[in-house]
């Protein structure tokens, strides 16, 4: 069922329609290099197929799950000897790139550089975090979308056509079939393959939904996944977090883990989520995220997982506050831009006598000598930054309590000044 032309490619009108990018490249007589990013059984291998034979080129595929330098090695060969007896590069298609380290990676580089290969590469991740940026800027990216339920049904009826005239498959078994193949092609056919052959042994002439229920109840779970890319669904999962929707929270990690994703991956960005979107407000949601990692290294799947959809629920459910980050990123960009403002000598360590003869810690007030342990009217910013105020505790959860204290310290800071007890510059 490998499409033969453009035209045959079921689904990414947004590509391959008239007018459309990767149409214009093809129809162009200037091939490039490029990454095909989307998820699986959507027509990546199918286009780079295209590519080469719309430019008379050959064609050569090397798989990164399994291949290596080795491979890498013996294709630069072949493209070499070709371009020495014909002047023209090779059509190079990686499949899966993103699993190449950076060294495998750069070794592509500069063939690329030099016109020997016609780079194509395949990734079902964001290319911006697992393809290598030399590589990436040298390369178009293209964005491959799931077949939509429409595209399904059009490739079911192709095949069924080609294969199984004599076969008739109900409407609603036509659904069931489009919820199974989840966007992606190969598993619709794939399905048609395993319920067609069982129907004709059994001497059967329709395909109901019952049937087909009986046949592949294997990829039933997997009915609603939808076929979004894996990094949507945890920015789906971080933002109902954000939003304080503990059930769309909970359904995406659901999704997530359905999916295939790793647990372990998840529990980490839910410690992220902890200290960015709910902080100070509720500092218990950080400890709990702590603990739900631990929890699934001790016990596993599947009962970890409710360790990581407890927290989930909490953190979703808690006070929201980014006002840590906020400040971190303000003082952040402050140091980036600003001058290296010296230490204070008053806060300076005096280890040696040198030290103390130049002033280092001289009139430093140890708070804990202090009233309440705190040394009313210091200065503890660099000359030139005092008063400044980058953190700004929001009015929710804990940070209101923060808030009251913070407030009662600079009441004590100014009653200080205005007495003439604080420090001055």
């Amino acid at each position: 069922m490998r499409p033969d032309s453009v035209d045959e490619i079921v689904g990414q009108k947004h590509l391959l329609g008239p007018g459309m990018p990767l149409r214009v490249a093809l129809e162009s007589g200037h091939p490039h290099s490029m990454i095909l990013w989307g998820p699986p059984g959507v027509g990546k291998t199918t286009i780079a197929r295209l590519m080469a034979k719309a430019f008379n080129l050959p064609f050569i595929a090397i798989s990164a799950v399994l291949s290596g330098v080795k491979e890498i090695r013996v294709t630069v060969e072949a493209a070499r000897a070709h371009q020495s007896m014909t002047g023209e590069p090779t059509v190079v298609f990686v499949d899966e790139v993103h699993r190449f380290n950076k060294a495998q990676q750069d070794a592509f580089l500069p063939h690329v550089e030099s016109g020997l290969f016609i780079f194509i590469g395949a990734t079902t991740e964001n290319p911006s975090f697992e393809v290598n940026s030399a590589l990436l800027s040298r390369s178009t990216v293209y964005t491959l979308e799931a077949l939509r339920p429409e595209d399904c049904l059009e490739l079911l009826e192709r095949a069924r056509a080609r294969f199984y005239q004599d076969l008739t498959i109900t409407q609603e078994a036509r659904e069931l079939y489009v919820d199974l193949a989840d966007g992606d092609a190969r598993r619709l056919l794939n399905a048609l393959e395993v319920s067609a052959e069982m129907a004709q042994t059994r001497h059967l002439k329709e395909i109901d939904r019952s049937f087909l229920q009986k046949s592949v109840p294997a990829a039933q779970r997997r009915f609603d996944k939808g076929g979004e890319a894996f990094y949507d669904q945890i920015s789906a999962l971080h933002k109902s977090v954000r939003g304080s929707d503990p059930d769309a929270a909970l359904y995406w990690l659901c999704r997530m883990l359905d999916g295939g994703c790793d647990p372990r991956y998840i529990a980490r960005r839910v410690m992220r989520m902890a200290v960015e979107d709910v902080g100070l407000a509720d500092p218990r949601g950080t400890q709990l995220a702590l603990e739900a990692a631990e929890i699934y290294e001790r016990l596993g799947s599947p009962e970890g997982e409710l360790a990581i959809a407890q927290a989930v629920i909490y953190l979703a459910a808690a006070p929201k506050s980014n006002s840590v980050e906020v400040a971190y990123n303000a003082v952040r960009a402050l140091i980036k831009k600003d001058r290296s403002r010296p230490v204070p000598l008053y806060l300076r360590n005096a280890p040696t006598k040198l030290m103390a003869e130049l002033g280092y810690s001289d009139g430093y007030r140890y708070a804990h000598d202090e009233p309440g342990a705190f040394a009313a009217g210091e200065i503890y910013l660099p000359e030139g930054l005092e008063g400044r105020r980058w953190y700004k505790p929001n009015p929710r959860g804990l940070e209101i309590k923060i808030a009251e204290k913070l407030a009662r310290l600079d009441a004590l800071n100014k009653q200080a000044w205005e007495q003439g007890k604080g420090r001055k510059r």
